[in-house]
């Protein structure tokens, strides 16, 4: 993993208008160990390497953060304040606290998830490992990325698994969809076990 890696990756990030607005507002929000992560990062990637529109096939763009307090009512507070901060952004922007995804996670996926840590512990769970990368932005406008595989599998367009926490099917739906709008990608199996 190289500085000059970090540094295209960032670049190509920022094409999309989106994430460029979504990471100079974010700080505004005040809330702790927040990233801009998933899809809006690596299918922007995808997206400038097809030299699509780097909006293309993003359904929306997963903003994560970490608060202790797991209340409803505290998540369901930031993404008030989100929807206000991020108003005149065309997109749909999900804010969720990761110290909450245990309460909720079994009723969705079908299977217990243990509490994270903190957002980047998250993102260290991914369905794929090509999935794990995020942005965060100081208030004195520099960024940092968090890509705890680096970035060769992203940057050759490869999905590569990560069974740590989501079942086969989740990745296998990913995939699926993913092949659909970016046909140059190779994904690779679920791991037999």
């Amino acid at each position: 993993m190289s500085a000059n890696d970090e540094q295209l990756f960032l670049k190509y990030v920022q094409e999309n208008p989106i994430n460029k607005q979504i990471l100079q507002l974010a700080p505004q929000l005040g809330v702790s160990d927040w990233w801009l992560t998933a899809g809006a990062l690596f299918q922007t990637v995808w997206n400038v390497l097809e030299g699509k529109d780097p909006q293309k096939g993003i359904r929306d763009y997963d903003f994560f953060y970490f608060d202790e307090d797991t209340s409803y009512e505290a998540e369901d507070a930031v993404i008030r304040r989100a929807q206000e901060l991020f108003k005149d952004i065309d997109a749909e922007i999900e804010v969720r606290n990761e110290a909450r995804v245990h309460i909720w996670y079994e009723k969705h996926f079908g299977i217990p998830a243990i509490p994270f840590l903190s957002s980047t512990d998250a993102i260290d769970h991914f369905a794929a490992k090509t999935c794990c990368f995020a942005v965060t932005t100081y208030k004195n406008g520099k960024t940092r990325v968090y890509a705890p595989h680096g970035y060769e599998d992203l940057f050759a367009r490869r999905i590569i698994p990560s069974p740590v926490l989501a079942p086969r099917e989740v990745y296998e739906a990913k995939i699926k969809r993913w092949l659909s709008t970016w046909p140059s990608l190779r994904a690779e199996p679920w791991p037999e076990q």
